[in-house]
């Protein structure tokens, strides 16, 4: 059996959710899809499915290898398509969506310059903190920062995301600097009020208490203070003010952070990052216009100096 057929099949079967709604997208019999699956866990000698009568569920190794398989199946598109599509030239109308505060500042500036390469595409950038619905609001891609949740949508890693706690000198000067995550209760916390990716709270990486092999978990606390927001941009200005620390991404902070702004607390204790991602629907054949928008962000996010803010408009 084709390797590749049956990681598509897998693919397909975890992102939905049902072998039978997979075998209906391609054309064939679910005993046909079961098969192959049966196959490629086999080969693997790791159960990635777990299925019952009412429904499919990943396995931890199922959750990883589902993001490695969606990475590898858009990037062998990819090179199928450079060698198909020869001189054809991307057109058509490019529906782009990201949160409202990272799209400022890492999505919007490069729209333009998107388009200098593809002039036959037209572009509409929307900036919202609100989880768009891609597929059924008729989006290509979204660019999402932090933990996915499950969906049918295909995602492909394109940065990491660190988030680090930080406050003003003036501010560590009057109230001192938590030595530990678990002191942040006697400190004013800057925290979004409504915010779906921190809905577990502050994450941080601490030695387990069982001294188990490995060493490190993650830990969620949930910090409170006097002020909090629904607006993320307002809480870094209400650090920046000195009104308390806040746990916020690097590329919010880190130019405040050199400039002296702003000092990093707690940094030994910094959870794993998660990711920036481009998400978009499930297809068999993506768009010129969408492989190429998400190869550029790629490129572009894979440059150091891009964080930096160095690179030129």
């Amino acid at each position: 059996m084709d390797r590749l057929t049956q990681l598509e099949s897998f693919v397909s079967v975890a992102t939905r959710g049902s072998l039978t709604a997979a075998a209906r997208a391609e054309g064939v019999a679910p005993a046909i899809m079961g098969r192959r699956i049966d196959a490629l866990e086999e080969r693997l000698g790791v159960k990635l499915l777990v299925r019952t009568t009412r429904r499919i569920t990943l396995t931890h190794e199922g959750s990883a290898f589902l993001e490695d398989c969606q990475r590898l199946l858009v990037e062998v598109a990819n090179a199928e398509a450079s060698v198909s599509a020869g001189g054809v030239k991307a057109s058509g109308h490019l529906r782009v969506t990201a949160p409202a505060g990272f799209g400022r500042r890492h999505v919007a500036p490069l729209v333009p310059r998107f388009h200098a390469l593809h002039p036959e595409v037209r572009i509409s950038l929307n900036l919202s903190d609100r989880v768009i619905d891609v597929a059924g609001e008729g989006y290509d891609c979204a660019v999402r920062v932090g933990d996915l949740p499950d969906s049918s949508l295909v995602s492909l890693r394109l940065a990491d995301n660190r988030r680090r706690c930080v406050a003003t000198p003036e501010f560590v000067r009057r109230h001192g600097a938590p030595r530990h995550p678990g002191d942040l209760v006697r400190f004013s916390c800057l925290t979004l009020s409504s915010d779906a990716s921190q809905t577990r709270g502050w994450a941080f990486r601490v030695p387990a208490e069982d001294g188990a092999e490995g060493g490190d978990q993650v830990i969620h606390l949930k910090p409170t203070g006097p002020l909090d927001c629904t607006d993320g941009q307002v809480l870094h200005d209400w650090c920046l003010a000195g009104h308390g620390i806040a746990w916020r991404s690097t590329w919010e902070v880190e130019a405040e952070i050199d400039a002296g702004l702003l000092v990093p607390l707690l940094d030994a204790f910094a959870a794993p990052p998660n990711g920036v991602y481009a998400v978009f629907p499930q297809r068999k054949h993506l768009p010129l216009r969408v492989r190429l928008w998400i190869d550029f962000l790629k490129q572009q996010y894979a440059m150091p100096e891009f964080w930096g803010g160095t690179i030129a408009a």
